[in-house]
């Protein structure tokens, strides 16, 4: 199945689709929403993703200790309406994020946490969805979000494998192939170590789709590394400068940080190349300071060659090393000066 969004297509051929993630990063004020997003843009991001929901879309208010995170993460203690009152990207900013995301070439979607978001979404008329780890086990809803024929990014960071394959069973019941599985570890920050970064040409392999990464690990060497494995999609965080604060600031990179990431994702899928064993000039160019055979004592016409006076030494000019065995024991066709390279034509 061919996947494009806003004319990016993503597959083996394409490069990295750059996903930069404002989530939180807007300090609740548009204008730096949309300077983050002209960040995004000047760091060569492919696209902006917001998310979309409100507190009471996501969750309800209430004082009850299972609504209040438990230790272990960055936000302990918070209440979870609390959280998302403070982080949520106002519905009514979108239109003009997206039309100024356009105007200077990215790419514009979002992560819709309910139907509503979905139906505010398609209105919009984003490209594309995005699925959050956290909500891969309701299936209704990527059931309804599938259902609109638009490319489908779901992470993978709290899901079982058989969780994950119920989610792509969703979208194919609605018709829509054009998933885009994202190795995640849903932790914040997400240590290094827990990347397990091999799981992405599994999950390739597995269901047949394609593959890429959200990312919440401090640094760039995950990312970078996620292209070697064939992640075809890269998410990360992206904050205008850490003075923004937010719940999200902790994991995200700054413009320069962000900016060498993608640097460094382009690097390594242009190191990744393409199999190769053809001779290339350069290869031809470099095959002369290979070695080869030479004669390295002054030779009489009619002396024999041993290991003595014939040996592989550099530069390339002779015969291949592997014709030793050939040369020893046969005789000098003429006299032959040290320091010349040894060619059929020299021996009898």
């Amino acid at each position: 199945m061919r996947i494009c969004i806003h004319g990016r297509e993503i597959g083996a051929t394409s490069p990295v689709f750059v996903v930069a993630e404002l989530s939180a990063n807007h300090g609740r004020d548009i204008e730096i929403a949309k300077k983050t997003i002209r960040a995004a843009k000047d760091a060569g991001a492919d696209a902006i993703k917001v998310q979309t929901y409100t507190a009471d879309t996501l969750t309800i208010d209430c004082d009850s200790d299972v609504f209040r995170l438990d230790s272990g993460t960055i936000w302990e203690g918070q209440a979870l309406y609390e959280l998302y009152s403070e982080a949520y990207t106002p519905w009514e900013w979108q239109k003009e994020l997206k039309d100024y995301a356009e105007s200077i070439g990215l790419v514009f979607f979002s992560t819709p946490f309910d139907k509503t978001a979905v139906d505010f979404l398609e209105e919009l008329g984003v490209p594309a969805y995005k699925v959050a780890s956290f909500e891969i086990t309701d299936i209704p809803l990527i059931e309804y979000i599938a259902s609109k024929g638009k490319p489908i990014m779901i992470s993978t960071g709290i899901a079982t494998l058989s969780e994950i394959e119920d989610a792509v069973a969703a979208c194919r019941r609605m018709g829509n192939d054009q998933i885009v599985l994202l190795k995640c570890t849903s932790s914040y920050p997400a240590k290094i170590k827990d990347a397990n970064l091999r799981t992405i040409p599994n999950l390739r392999d597995t269901f047949g789709v394609e593959v890429g990464l959200s990312d919440h690990s401090l640094g760039i060497v995950v990312p970078i590394v996620s292209v070697a494995f064939g992640a075809k999609v890269i998410e990360k965080h992206l904050i205008l400068d850490e003075g923004v604060g937010g719940p999200d600031s902790s994991f995200s990179l700054n413009a320069q940080e962000f900016s060498e990431m993608v640097t460094a994702v382009r690097d390594a899928e242009e190191a990744l190349g393409k199999v190769d064993y053809s001779m290339t000039e350069t290869k031809k160019q470099s095959r002369r300071l290979g070695r080869s055979l030479f004669v390295v004592e002054d030779l009489a016409e009619g002396e024999v060659f041993t290991d003595v006076n014939v040996r592989s030494i550099r530069p390339g000019n002779g015969l291949p090393p592997k014709m030793l065995r050939d040369v020893l024991g046969k005789r000098a066709a003429r006299d032959i000066r040290r320091g010349t390279p040894l060619s059929w034509g020299l021996v009898r």
